[in-house]
């Protein structure tokens, strides 16, 4: 169901994650909010972090913001990303190294020396003790921190989260309770995340962003394995079960943390048909920017999709070069070849965060995106949007120039 982008033409907005303003050093460390919320710092701190990372959205000119990924601790890597969860579900305990299996699957193409052997050999993760299941003592909240970033914006915030058959990897089962090929422990993953999911659906948000499940890249990387890829397929849309009144977006790319690319061979040539035809989601986000544009040829079967929406990442965020208008017009362009305008979303390729560029350069990076499309939608004879951050009488320094004279 359309709600966030119902009404909108080549919409706006960016992935997920963005930098920290540098005052906000707050951490939960695995407690509940509400808990962290009785602290005076903590409650201001979070609070005015949301309201800054909305107003830059804002001012940058987008339609669709992000809550920044702000209630995560600033990790390693962004390693609470994965965390968050994990940090609170009960039948998960401790914060243990990776073992000899994991490490070598994790490590092996990254050597002593490189930025991702020093990023994943920090990571840690808790061991399965137990079924997992919601715990009281320390629930996500999700909804919670929607409402603390929705009400501080006059525009529809999309609520992103890990997908939960994106961590289930990274744990050593230490129970009977799953078997070996780790699918029932998979599942319940997918329903307690579903569970969060339709308590945050419940509490009004219309947009909900579930990222990175495991599809794109065992598609890529092991596309004979359809059993598996069937069952991800399943388990990702019991995860998102019950969002009938929301607009669900699943986002993938190729690796976030530090800027850098996590995929040797990128490709979502063997996910097309998996992502706009099987999975139960309203919009799919995809890299573009610096990546072969193929994938574009592959959707033009699906060029008048009536139920299904493609957001393209149009700035790439793992350069510091900010792109400029005309490049993100450019890209812009080449999509609409084979992407009908009203199901075609601008965006990033992924998130700004997870100890990535600085806020100046992602809020110019957002700025691009904006004043890209406005570009195109002149040429469209459409509306084109107001974007506060290029009013020229609104520059943080504005200098006389010769037109107008010094005196």
């Amino acid at each position: 169901m359309f709600t966030a982008t119902r009404d909108l033409i080549l919409p706006t907005t960016v992935t997920g994650s963005w930098p920290r303003p540098r005052w906000y050093t707050a951490r939960m460390g695995g407690r509940s909010l509400t808990t962290c919320m009785k602290g005076v710092e903590f409650r201001e701190e979070l609070t005015d972090a949301l309201a800054v990372v909305l107003s830059d959205q804002v001012r940058a000119g987008l339609d669709i913001l992000t809550h920044g990924d702000y209630f995560h601790d600033e990790d390693v890597g962004g390693h609470t990303w994965h965390r968050y969860p994990l940090e609170r579900w009960s039948g998960l305990q401790g914060d243990y190294r990776m073992g000899p299996e994991l490490a070598d699957n994790m490590l092996g193409r990254y050597p002593p020396g490189t930025i991702l052997h020093e990023v994943f050999s920090s990571w840690a993760w808790p061991r399965v003790v137990d079924r997992i299941k919601r715990n009281e003592e320390t629930p996500l909240e999700y909804a919670k921190i929607w409402r603390l970033a929705q009400a501080r914006a006059d525009r529809p915030v999309r609520f992103g989260t890990v997908s939960a058959q994106g961590i289930h990897h990274f744990l050593d089962v230490r129970t009977p309770s799953y078997a070996s090929d780790r699918r029932e422990l998979i599942w319940d993953l997918a329903s307690v995340m579903n569970a969060e999911l339709r308590e945050l659906a419940a509490a009004g948000c219309t947009v909900i962003q579930v990222e990175e499940p495991l599809i794109h890249l065992i598609a890529a990387t092991e596309p004979h394995d359809t059993d598996m890829l069937d069952f991800l397929v399943d388990a990702f849309n019991h995860e998102v079960d019950g969002l009938g009144d929301v607009e669900v977006w699943v986002h993938t790319c190729w690796g976030n943390p530090n800027m850098q690319m996590g995929t040797e061979h990128p490709s979502y040539a063997n996910s097309v048909e998996i992502f706009m035809e099987r999975l139960h989601v309203d919009v799919w986000t995809i890299e573009l920017r610096d990546l072969e544009r193929g994938v574009l040829k592959l959707l033009e079967p699906y060029r008048r999709e009536t139920h299904k929406k493609l957001a393209i990442g149009v700035v790439n965020h793992r350069t510091l070069q900010v792109e400029t208008a005309a490049e993100v017009a450019e890209l812009v362009r080449d999509a609409l070849r084979f992407i009908e305008p009203k199901n075609l979303i601008l965006s990033s390729n992924c998130g700004f965060g997870r100890q990535g560029c600085n806020r100046l350069i992602a809020f110019y990076k957002a700025v691009a995106i904006a004043q890209g499309v406005n570009i195109v939608r002149g040429e469209l004879g459409l509306e084109q949007r107001y974007i506060t951050a290029a009013d020229p009488r609104l520059q943080v320094d504005v200098l006389p120039t010769a037109s107008v004279g010094i005196g």
